[in-house]
């Protein structure tokens, strides 16, 4: 019974890239707000994320582009500018949700009910990786 166990498991780490195979931004910031989720660094949602810049212990946040409240986007924007926090949008909130663990993970390994999020912000990256050289880097150039 563990060996079918261990497949899913496995199965849910494919998202990887091959070994010197480039990452691609997206990839490696799923694999930053994953580390980050584990080392409890992520507040998910407007009035967490807004309660971490203000104490100015936010070090990236990732908005949704598809996030239909213009009031709510010009608050993360405004907020992200003032307490210089740098940004990064991803095209699905549902997307950013899964990423956040917003969802349920099946027996197979895939996310079930997954929940919307428009705003994640990255208080702790937890530890180093590859990913988060890659999203710095994207930082520092955008």
């Amino acid at each position: 019974m563990s060996g079918g166990e261990e497949g899913a498991a496995i199965v849910a780490e494919s998202p990887a890239p091959a070994l010197g195979e480039p990452m691609d931004i997206m990839t490696a910031l799923q694999l930053v707000l994953k580390k980050s989720l584990a080392h409890d660094g992520l507040a998910r949602g407007l009035h967490e994320g807004a309660k971490i810049i203000e104490k100015h212990a936010a070090q990236l946040c990732v908005l949704a582009e598809d996030c239909n409240q213009p009031d709510y986007v010009k608050l993360v924007r405004a907020l992200c500018a003032d307490h210089n926090v740098s940004l990064i949008t991803v095209p699905s909130a549902k997307t950013l949700g899964e990423w956040a663990g917003l969802c349920k993970i099946d027996s197979e390994g895939k996310a079930r009910k997954v929940v919307g999020c428009s705003c994640v912000v990255v208080k702790d990256y937890g530890e180093e990786s590859e990913g988060l050289h890659i999203v710095q880097e994207y930082v520092k150039s955008h």
